[in-house]
């Protein structure tokens, strides 16, 4: 019985988070962050910045579904168009999966996937950025190395057991960008998938989008993991405070 009502209890809180983190994704995909290359009238939302934060505070099976449930919402009450149309959700979900599953100490499971996909992207055919503009991946790469290096198992035990907010602030950031570079990853192949040849058929103008990106990216996911980092430490501080633990 006692075993019983801890379940239920736990259930309760779980359907309890959902049902604070969704809506609150929903109102950030409101407000645009910056314009989809090749996508005209379509927009990066500042849900990308919350999409790690979620991760790390429900974890990655959770933070999932509030993403998909937020993002869904968000779609039904005429949230600004995401690149994706009804999927525009599913990068930001894999954001979130990354730095959950990273948070829970599951970093091998996340090297792989992320490598995995970044052979996926890289060589796809004919537009795959190996093909047209190799350099465009820097970036995806170094994340790559600071997700098997050290550095990322710092930053978790910075988030774990922080004993200043600079460490705090530090191992949010840490963690945001390899998990926004994972979620990057994965819109840059839908955006290879959706756009290929149906949408964008000229081989010219997928290879000027890589050229044009290759620096944009870069700049665009640091500024996503700082904008993460500074509400992140915030609100885990706010949370911890009410002994939430995560």
């Amino acid at each position: 019985m006692k075993q019983e009502k801890v379940n239920a209890k736990s259930v309760a809180k779980n359907i309890a988070l959902v049902a604070v983190f969704a809506p609150l994704y929903t109102i950030f995909t409101f407000w645009p962050l910056s314009p989809v290359v090749g996508a005209l009238g379509k927009f990066i939302t500042m849900a990308v910045i919350m999409a790690p934060l979620i991760g790390i505070i429900l974890g990655p099976y959770l933070g999932v579904l509030s993403v998909a449930v937020g993002g869904i919402v968000g779609l039904s009450a005429g949230q600004i168009g995401g690149p994706f149309g009804p999927l525009s959700f599913v990068p930001h979900a894999a954001t979130t999966f990354c730095s959950g599953m990273l948070y829970n100490g599951k970093r091998m499971i996340c090297a792989i996937t992320y490598t995995v996909l970044l052979v996926v992207l890289a060589f796809y055919p004919v537009v795959g950025p190996v093909w047209l503009y190799p350099y465009f991946v820097w970036m995806q790469i170094v994340g790559l190395v600071i997700l098997v290096s050290p550095l990322q198992s710092k930053a978790v035990k910075q988030i774990y057991d922080y004993t200043k907010l600079t460490e705090l602030t530090s191992g949010v950031g840490i963690v945001s960008l390899t998990a926004t570079l994972f979620g990057h990853i994965v819109g840059d192949i839908m955006f290879e998938a959706i756009y290929w040849p149906n949408i964008i058929s000229s081989v010219d103008t997928w290879k000027s989008d890589w050229q044009f990106l290759t620096w944009v990216y870069p700049l665009e996911r640091v500024i996503i993991a700082i904008a993460a980092a500074l509400i992140g430490t915030a609100l885990i501080k706010a949370l911890k405070a009410y002994d939430l633990k995560f």
